[in-house]
């Protein structure tokens, strides 16, 4: 955006907020053409521009129209959601407003930093946007910006990991945690745990260091560079991923590796991969993780599968979330790159679910594509084994509209969405049918005849306060239908 940045962080944040706003509790008035009209639960009117970012947000006051900035625009959505649910929340509109000072913080660093050469990377580091149906993806936990930019992966942000050694007989570990071995040395009675700065920032562990059940050993002599996710790092030299826990609420939850989850983890993770054994995607596997018992989930990290032995050679990865917000040389292709990513991206998920029982979380962050010399799409890889949910445990039809909402409504209508903006006359729908019913699953026939796809309700969600793992969908119009 040509803008200055108060008026683009305005721009930014101000999108996903009315894409939740318009998506649960709007309704869209009768009309064609820009700007769009809507009706809110008090009756009164909105219009805006754009679809898939909706931008400059009028309101209907005294027979005329109102522009309105990005803090009036919050307290709109305030009085809408009390009326609309019956109930008050304080803490949302903070954080909507947080989200678009993140936002703004976000700019100002840009304008300053070196993003970095490899392509990956930059696709990781791109989405200033974030969630585009979230009402404050960029929010910090409210903290000043100075404490969250060094780690901030949307300011190209870089840096190696704090070094702890953790008492032998304090540890608690599970599956293959070799990898954590080989980032540096413990002392005898000790054994190595990599920390995130930012995490040992936001939690007291004052005793454990004084009374010896934790020491600092250092820092790593390489850089981490934060990916989309914030709390999850890859270190390009020793091809290695690394989750750790964030006590921040990062869009729906606070981001701890939650001990619930922790104990789920060896089981879905050999699920899925399992389910990818054979064929051309690959599972970034979550093979084992490593914490302290008096600290289980602040100081829990996890390891996760580099590229090696799983990436086509040749082929470049890149986050679905990246080509969606774009960057400095993301492919941009046509028809036919939109058929290749459709080859890439379906057949592995569907058959997942299928063939093996387990449904991914294979939403736009969780999706990377990767793309041969001419920018073609050739190979799908999926990752966090945190987000999949296996048939065994849920109800089919559950499972089903989770990865219906993950997979088609978060992911492929989202591209396809973008690659119609970007190609005037181009028609993604068709070939995203076609693909879908290529596939022999009871479930397509209906997918495709339906009138609607399930959306997720994050901004009611959040309002009402809902656990952060809870998924509430409404009906949204389904483009795939005839």
């Amino acid at each position: 955006m040509d803008l200055i940045p108060p008026a683009a962080a305005d721009a930014y944040a101000a999108a996903p907020l009315l894409n939740c706003l318009l998506r649960e509790v709007a309704e869209a008035l009768p009309g064609t053409g820009e700007p769009r009209t809507h009706r809110l639960p008090s009756g009164r009117l909105l219009r805006v521009r754009g679809e898939r970012r909706p931008a400059e947000p009028e309101v209907h006051i005294g027979g005329h129209w109102r522009r309105i900035g990005h803090t009036e625009l919050v307290k709109l959505v305030a009085e809408e959601l009390t009326r609309h649910t019956g109930l008050s929340n304080h803490e949302l509109p903070a954080e909507m407003i947080d989200s678009r000072d993140a936002v703004a913080a976000l700019l100002t660093a840009r304008a300053r930093a070196t993003p970095p050469t490899d392509p990956y990377l930059r696709s990781e580091q791109s989405l200033l946007t974030g969630h585009p149906h979230h009402p404050a993806p960029k929010a910090r936990g409210g903290g000043p910006a100075a404490g969250w930019l060094p780690y901030a992966p949307e300011a190209h942000a870089r840096f190696p990991l704090t070094l702890l050694g953790v008492r032998e007989d304090t540890v608690v570990e599970e599956g293959d945690t070799a990898a954590l071995d080989a980032l540096g040395e413990a002392p005898p009675g000790y054994r190595l745990l990599p920390a995130h700065p930012w995490q040992l920032d936001l939690v007291n562990l004052t005793d454990a260091f004084a009374d010896g059940r934790l020491i600092r050993l250092g820092a790593t002599g390489f850089d981490a560079w934060p990916t989309a996710a914030i709390r999850t790092l890859y270190a390009p030299e020793r091809d290695l991923f690394l989750k750790f826990s964030l006590d921040v609420r990062i869009t729906n939850d606070i981001r701890r590796l939650w001990r619930h989850d922790l104990v789920k983890l060896r089981r879905t993770d050999q699920a899925a991969v399992k389910a990818f054994a054979d064929g051309p995607a690959a599972w970034l596997s979550d093979r084992g993780y490593r914490t302290a018992d008096f600290a289980l989930e602040e100081l829990a990290v996890l390891v996760r599968d580099g590229f090696q032995g799983h990436l086509r050679p040749g082929a470049t990865p890149l986050l679905a979330a990246g080509l969606v917000e774009g960057f400095q040389g993301a492919p941009s292709g046509g028809t036919a790159w939109w058929e290749a990513y459709l080859r890439a991206v379906v057949p592995p998920a569907l058959a997942a679910f299928a063939d093996h029982g387990v449904v991914l979380e294979a939403h736009l962050q969780n999706t990377l594509v990767a793309v041969d010399g001419d920018g073609t799409p050739v190979q799908a890889l999926f990752r966090d084994a945190e987000g999949v949910k296996l048939l065994a445990d849920v109800d089919r039809a559950a499972g089903w509209e989770r990865l219906v909402y993950t997979l088609v409504v978060n992911h492929l209508c989202e591209v396809a969405a973008v690659l119609a903006e970007r190609h005037p006359g181009l028609d993604p729908w068709p070939a995203l049918r076609a693909e879908l019913a290529r596939h022999d699953l009871p479930e397509i026939t209906a997918l495709l005849a339906s009138p609607t796809l399930p959306g997720k309700t994050n901004l009611l969600l959040r309002w009402t306060e809902a656990d952060g793992a809870d998924a509430r969908y409404l009906p949204l119009p389904n483009p795939l239908a005839p």
